[in-house]
């Protein structure tokens, strides 16, 4: 199927079947349930379900590369992902490259076909989420070979409605030390596992702390091996950044259609808005953001799909591509007036989304300290500036 046909099949679902239905999804419980079932339901129906999964696990089989062509449409709201059944394509990926067979045959198919859902606990409540090194939580062997899991987690995506979630926890060592963090599937429904609260960013729902108490999980449940924490969630780390970059484009792109449109449409006593400077500089400088992000979003997902190290790209367009989400959807904010403040247009939670996406998944600070160093200690080397 040619890409440009399937990315607007991709985009009229979105637009006209996933973002009606928002305000549904947003309140959570039964409601929620049905009306994601149901758009699941359309989605397989249509042949747009979880298009970059695994075809042989009932995915679309697409590549990375041809994926990044329809997220950007997919993301333009945040229920997208996961109407379509791609929001589990990291779970997936790690789960197909680490996890042991058991462990593949028995949830794979599964979370592929979105029967059961899973998220991933890395962030502690008294640690730093820049410094996994310190990470509390532990995971001791029992007398039967398999793990007990103490500690608490929290700003944890989906943890309520989860099945399974991914523990970063240390097996050996100090605190500190780069040895001795392992990942471990834990099924929520067992014992010692709870959900301690939710924990609203900025008002919006969706992250939640939980806590684990001498929890078992079967010695089968490890990914990878003992001490190898730090290179599978580096690796899940830039997939990751790099997804949600290109839904922020997407959500971007929403918030620059409306405000486009609000300029378009609406008259003061001065006439249109969209003949007033002013409102033509936030269009300018809007669209200047989105064009400049979209190209490093991609030189990262490039390099992601060949398989080359893409620290520096995928730190660059994190800050570049959470900025200008905040950006975009300040300025649409800016010339709606009043009324992008209230609950008639999307325009609050993009902001909101964009703020938080300076903090989240790593902070602004973070990615700008890590690629600046990175790339002044190429300048270092017998005096031979790297390609920038």
């Amino acid at each position: 199927m040619d890409s440009s046909d399937l990315r607007g099949r991709i985009d009229r679902f979105v637009r006209s079947r996933v973002i009606p239905r928002e305000a549904v999804l947003d309140g959570g419980g039964p409601a929620a349930a049905e009306a994601l079932a149901e758009l699941r339901g359309q989605a397989k129906g249509e042949g747009v379900w979880a298009l970059p999964l695994p075809e042989e696990l009932g995915g679309g089989g697409l590549g990375f590369r041809a994926y990044a062509e329809l997220a950007e449409a997919e993301g333009a709201s945040d229920h997208g992902p996961a109407a379509l059944g791609s929001a589990p394509l990291l779970d997936v990926t790690m789960l197909a490259r680490h996890a042991g067979t058991a462990v593949r045959e028995a949830y794979l198919k599964r979370l592929v076909a979105g029967e059961i859902r899973t998220c991933y606990a890395m962030t502690e409540p008294d640690v730093p989420g820049t410094d996994p090194l310190r990470t509390g939580t532990r995971a001791e062997r029992g007398p039967d070979g398999g793990w007990l899991v103490t500690g608490r987690k929290w700003f944890t995506s989906g943890a309520a409605g989860a099945d399974l979630v991914t523990v970063m926890a240390r097996t050996g060592g100090s605190a500190g030390d780069r040895e001795g963090l392992s990942l471990l599937l834990v099924p929520t429904a067992s014992a010692g596992f709870r959900v301690v609260r939710e924990l609203p960013v900025l008002g919006a729902g969706g992250q939640y702390e939980i806590e684990l108490d001498r929890v078992r999980v079967p010695a089968d449940h490890l990914l990878g091996e003992p001490g190898d924490a730090l290179a599978i969630a580096g690796e899940r780390l830039q997939l990751g950044r790099t997804l949600r970059c290109l839904r922020w484009l997407g959500q971007a792109r929403r918030a620059f259609d409306l405000m486009c449109e609000r300029a378009a449409t609406r008259s003061g006593s001065r006439g249109p808005l969209a003949d007033q400077q002013l409102v033509q500089s936030h269009v300018f400088d809007a669209l200047l953001a989105l064009r400049t992000t979209r190209p490093l979003v991609h030189e990262a997902v490039a390099l992601l799909d060949a398989g080359r190290d893409a620290r520096t790209e995928v730190g660059l367009a994190k800050v570049a591509a959470a900025r200008m989400l905040q950006q975009v959807a300040d300025s649409a904010i800016q010339v709606h007036g009043a009324a992008g403040l209230g609950p008639d247009t999307p325009l609050p939670g993009l902001l909101r989304t964009g703020r938080a996406a300076r903090i989240l998944d790593g902070p602004d600070e973070l990615h700008i300290t890590s690629v600046a160093r990175r790339v002044l200690r190429g300048y270092g080397r017998d005096g031979v500036a790297p390609g920038v």
